[in-house]
């Protein structure tokens, strides 16, 4: 039985071209990229060129990229970095009720340290209105974060417009673009920001590297302190072999972005219509086409999420139900109850999230396998006499 591995929003397979790239930086080059003699400038060398690419990748300055250890890790240092070393003028924070857990957490963190945080709702697509942020902002507010696009439902934001409003009151815009950097086009100019956060192992790169943009004359307290690495922003010795992955997936990943993305959509469409087509009290959650190109989350009816993903998993097929960070929470998603999905539906959420070395043959073969899954969990299940969906449950749906 073919392995099929459809969890890429979780993490990705290390390719072999960035594996390549890395392998000096584990054996012959292993100075410490601070030191000045030969050893040291050697290993400099790796991450100065992973800054250049990072860089092109996001339209930016040298110098506004910093490496951090992960995607959470920028996260904490955009928010907390910018919350304390703006406090003198604010201490209200935007955000929204489908971040990531790594901005959610952080901000509730902040709030027991006398922060204000105000948690704005999305659209049945999962989708911020850019006037709730123009409303929600005061002159005590020192920071914005919206997630570019939903790891769970792939909704992707109006990040330009919302830009266009925060810039307007000179206040400071971040995004996790951790799902998007690799995926979508994520020049910071073009999005409005003045911090993004992104990681490597998201895009095929190694796992335990990830970045943090930040716009030249940002203020923004170092969330580490020891010695000058990163310009003073991220003490530590650097993870040169990691730096140099997250450079070479990053080059890979725009040269191939605009391909990538029609053949993942075009996919993702086909899984749809496949599941539409053969399964009933299906809902399709996320905006039809604002969406990350290779995600896809479907509610099924009567049947809790969990109980597909291990089916699933024993015809070979690896999906999950959401975050990856939060597998083991078997409460709904509150990415989907925020989109106002019910309880009980949004138990029942499973994404599949596509990658480069997923087929046409392998879509076909979850289609085929997935009706037979479901009729047997519904058997099973003491909901399956209740009423079917309705219309009101969500946009896309297949009733009984």
């Amino acid at each position: 039985m073919e392995a099929i591995y459809m969890d890429h929003n979780a993490t990705t397979p290390l390719r072999a071209e960035v594996r390549e790239a890395m392998s000096p930086y584990l054996d012959d080059v292993f100075g410490n990229a601070s030191s000045i003699h030969a050893f040291g400038r050697e290993a400099a060398k790796g991450i100065n060129r992973a800054r250049e690419q990072v860089a092109e990748a996001l339209g930016c300055r040298l110098e506004e990229v910093v490496f951090t250890g992960c995607g959470t890790e920028a996260d904490n240092q955009a928010i907390k970095g910018v919350a304390y070393a703006n406090r003198e003028r604010g201490n209200h924070i935007i955000t929204t009720r489908i971040e990531h857990h790594a901005v959610l957490h952080t901000c509730e963190y902040l709030e027991r340290q006398g922060f204000r945080v105000t948690y704005l709702p999305v659209d049945e697509y999962g989708v911020v209105d850019p006037d709730d942020v123009r409303r929600a902002i005061t002159d005590r507010t020192v920071l914005v974060s919206i997630m570019h696009a939903n790891n769970e439902v792939g909704a992707v934001q109006p990040l330009a417009e919302i830009g266009r409003v925060v810039k307007e009151r000179g206040v400071l815009f971040h995004t996790d673009a951790v799902q998007t950097f690799g995926k979508l086009p994520t020049r910071v100019d073009e999005l409005g920001v003045d911090l993004l956060s992104l990681s490597a192992h998201k895009l095929y790169g190694p796992k335990g590297v990830g970045a943090l943009y930040v716009r030249q004359g940002t203020r923004l307290d170092a969330l580490l302190h020891g010695g000058h690495h990163e310009r003073n922003r991220r003490a530590g010795t650097e993870n040169v072999a990691g730096i140099v992955g997250l450079g070479k997936a990053a080059e890979l990943a725009l040269a191939e972005m605009e391909d990538d993305a029609r053949r993942l959509a075009a996919l993702r469409e086909r899984l749809w219509e496949g599941i539409a087509a053969h399964v009933e009290g299906v809902r399709r959650n996320g905006h039809p086409t604002q969406t990350l190109p290779g995600t896809l989350n479907v509610c099924f009816e009567y049947i809790e999420g969990e109980s597909i993903i291990l089916s699933l998993d024993m015809k070979g097929v690896a999906v999950s139900s959401g975050s990856a960070c939060t597998s083991d929470v078997l409460e709904p998603s509150h990415v989907l109850l925020a989109m106002g999905v019910p309880p009980a539906i949004a138990q029942g959420s499973v994404r599949f999230s596509l990658g480069r070395d997923n087929t046409v043959e392998q879509v076909d073969y979850v289609v085929a396998e997935l009706p037979g899954i479901i009729e047997r969990l519904r058997a099973m299940s003491p909901f399956s006499e209740q009423e079917p969906f309705t219309a009101e449950a969500g946009p896309h749906v297949r009733k009984k």
